[in-house]
C-alpha cells in the first residue's frame, strides 16, 4: 500500500547515530513486525503505538500488515525513544499526515497508552548530531531544558502526538525550543578559599593543581581540613568553554541526572561513598543499558575519593587507565560503548587506621605493620598518576574562632581564580594544552633544563627511586610552578618545590624505619 521513512536517533553513550524508521503497511493478515536488532523495550512500542494512536483519535490501518524496519540493522537499540518515529511513521504511510517535511525533520519522544509525549535520556547528543544534519527536531515538551542548550537548533516542543499532528497540517504550529544562556553565573555554593585558615602548604598545592589541572592527594589527620580544602577547588577553576559545557550536559543527558537547566552545564565535584562497587564508578549496566559512572559524570570536574583507603583496591585500579587517556570504554557482548572520563582526581587519606600517626607511634593506637597495610591499599602504578602529595597537618595556632592575624592576609577564591586562569592561558598559548597535558615526547622541549637543573634532579630521581611516570610528572609539575611565578625557564627551586610534594613517600619511609 505505501512506505514512509522517518528519522530519529538511537544512543550509544554519548554518541547518536542516526537511525531510519521505515514503514511499510501491506494487504494481508493483520499483523505488527518490527525488525533491525531492537531490543524488548524497542518490541514493546507496537502496543503503546498502536494504542496510543486510537486512544488519540486516529485511524489505525485496518487488515494491515504493518512492518517496521530499523535501519541500520548492526546498531543495537533500545528504549522507548522511538515510539514517535514509529507513530509518524505508520501516520504517513497511511496518508494521514503529509509527508514532504519528514527528510528534513527528526523525531524523539516516548508515548503514553493516550497519546501523551514523555521525556527520553540522551536528547542532547541527538540534538547535537541532529543540528549536524540542518534538520529540524521535534521532541517531548518535558525535555525543554535540554532543547535550549543546544545553539542553532531548531526543536518543536510537543506535548502529545495530536499537537504533531496539527504543526504538521499547518493547524497549530508547535513553540519552538528558546535559547539557554548555559553561560549564566550561578551562586556558588563551593565556599571561599579565604575560609581556611591555615594550612599554606596545602592551599598552595590547590592553587597548582587547578593552574596545570594535576591530580592531588591531601593527607593527615581527621579535622585538619582536607575534605573543606577539596571543595574549594571547584571554586578556584576557570570557568568552562562552550565545548567542555556541551560535554557535561551530554553525559548528564544520558544519565538523567539533573533537577534544573542549570545543572545540566555545571562542573561538578563527584563524592562517590568508599562502598562503591567498581561499575558505580566506572560505568555500566546490563545488555544494551549501559550508563556512564561517577568518573563520567565528573568529566570536565572533579572527582573526590574521601577515605581513599577505604575503597577497595580493584575499584582504585579501574581509575589508572582512565586517569591516562581521558575516556572510559565499557565492552560487553558484540559492542563497546565509550564515555568521557576526563576528570580532575582529588584524594584524602588518614596517616594511619587510626589518623593519629604523626611520626611516632607515642599518640597512634596502630601498628606498623598495620599503618603498612592500609596505606598498601594504594597501588604504585596509581600514586604514580598523582602529581601533588601534600601533608595536612593538625595547626593548632588556627583553631581560634576568628582565625587569629592571618585572616585578612588569604587569598580569596576570585583571587586564586584570575591567577588560574592567567596561568593556564599561558601554557596554552605555549604549547596549545595544559601542562598535565604534556605528551612525553614534548617534554624535552617545554621543560628544558640547564645541566646543571638536570643533574639535580637525576640525582633526586635517583635517591627518591621515582618511576618514568613519577620523572615526568615532576617535570610537568615544577613547569607549572614556573608558569605561575611567570618564569620561562625551569628553576633548581622550581624543582625542588615539585619534588617536596611527595608527602606520601615520606610517611611510608617513616613507617618502615620504625
Amino acid at each position: 500500500m505505501a512506505l514512509a521513512r522517518v528519522y530519529t536517533r538511537a544512543l550509544i553513550g554519548i554518541h547518536a547515530p542516526e537511525i531510519r524508521v521505515e514503514v511499510d503497511l501491506a494487504r494481508g493478515m493483520p499483523g505488527f513486525a518490527m525488525v533491525g536488532m531492537p531490543a524488548t523495550t524497542v518490541k514493546e512500542a507496537r502496543d503503546r503505538v498502536k494504542t496510543a494512536l486510537m486512544n488519540a483519535g486516529f485511524e489505525y490501518p485496518p487488515a494491515t500488515r504493518i512492518t517496521v524496519n530499523l535501519a541500520p540493522a548492526d546498531i543495537p537499540k533500545t528504549g522507548a525513544r522511538y515510539d514517535l518515529a514509529i507513530a509518524v511513521g505508520i501516520l504517513a504511510a497511511s496518508g494521514q499526515i503529509p509527508d514532504a517535511i519528514l527528510e528534513q525533520a527528526e523525531f524523539y519522544g516516548e508515548l503514553a497508552l493516550t497519546g501523551e509525549l514523555r521525556a527520553v535520556n540522551g536528547l542532547i547528543p541527538a540534538l547535537l548530531a541532529c543540528r549536524n544534519k540542518k534538520r529540524q527536531a521535534f521532541v517531548p515538551i518535558t525535555n525543554e531544558q535540554e532543547a535550549g542548550l543546544v545553539r542553532e537548533q531548531k526543536s518543536w516542543l510537543a506535548a502529545d502526538l495530536v499537537s504533531v499532528y496539527e504543526h504538521l497540517h499547518d493547524h497549530q504550529p508547535l513553540r519552538e525550543s528558546k535559547s539557554i544562556n548555559w553561560a549564566k553565573e550561578s551562586s556558588n555554593d563551593d565556599g571561599d578559599l579565604a575560609d581556611v585558615v591555615g594550612q599554606e602548604q596545602a592551599k598552595r598545592a590547590l592553587l597548582l593543581s587547578a593552574a596545570g589541572k594535576h591530580h592531588l592527594l591531601f593527607v593527615g589527620p581527621p579535622g585538619t581540613g582536607k575534605t573543606m580544602l577539596a571543595q574549594r577547588l571547584n571554586g578556584i577553576l576557570p570557568a568552562l568553554t562552550e565545548q567542555e559545557a556541551m560535554e557535561i550536559a551530554a553525559v548528564k543527558s544520558v544519565s538523567f541526572d539533573y533537577h534544573h537547566a542549570e545543572a545540566l552545564t555545571r562542573r561538578e565535584l563527584r563524592n562517590p561513598h568508599h562502598t562503591c562497587t567498581a561499575a558505580a564508578l566506572v560505568g555500566g549496566g546490563t545488555g544494551n543499558s549501559v550508563r556512564p559512572g561517577e568518573i563520567s559524570l565528573a568529566n570536565n570536574g572533579l572527582l573526590f575519593l574521601d577515605e581513599m583507603p577505604e575503597f577497595s583496591r580493584h575499584v582504585l585500579d579501574c581509575l589508572r587507565e582512565p586517569l591516562g587517556s581521558g575516556e572510559i570504554t565499557i565492552s560487553r557482548a558484540g559492542y563497546n560503548v565509550k564515555f568521557p572520563a576526563n576528570f580532575q582526581l582529588v584524594c584524602a587519606l588518614n596517616p594511619s587506621p587510626c589518623g593519629q600517626f604523626d611520626g611516632s607511634l607515642a599518640n597512634c593506637r596502630s601498628t606498623p605493620d598495620q599503618i603498612l597495610k592500609y596505606l598498601n591499599k594504594l597501588s604504585g602504578p596509581l600514586l604514580d598518576r598523582i602529581d601533588i602529595q601534600v601533608m595536612v597537618p593538625r595547626e593548632t595556632e588556627s583553631m581560634s574562632l576568628n582565625g587569629g592575624p592571618k585572616r585578612n592576609s588569604q587569598m580569596t577564591s576570585a583571587e586564586a581564580k584570575s591567577l588560574v586562569e592567567k596561568t593556564r592561558q599561558r601554557q596554552i598559548q605555549r604549547q596549545g594544552c595544559l601542562n598535565s597535558q604534556v605528551k612525553p615526547k614534548a617534554l624535552k622541549q617545554i621543560c628544558e633544563l640547564s645541566d646543571k637543573t638536570e643533574a639535580f634532579l637525576a640525582k633526586a630521581s635517583e635517591k627518591m627511586k621515582l618511576s618514568h611516570r613519577a620523572y615526568h610528572r615532576t617535570l610537568r609539575l615544577a613547569r607549572t610552578i614556573a608558569d605561575l611565578a611567570e618564569s620561562d625557564a625551569i628553576e633548581q627551586q622550581h624543582l625542588a618545590e615539585a619534588l617536596n610534594y611527595r608527602a606520601l613517600d615520606r610517611l611510608i619511609d617513616q613507617v618502615q624505619s620504625l
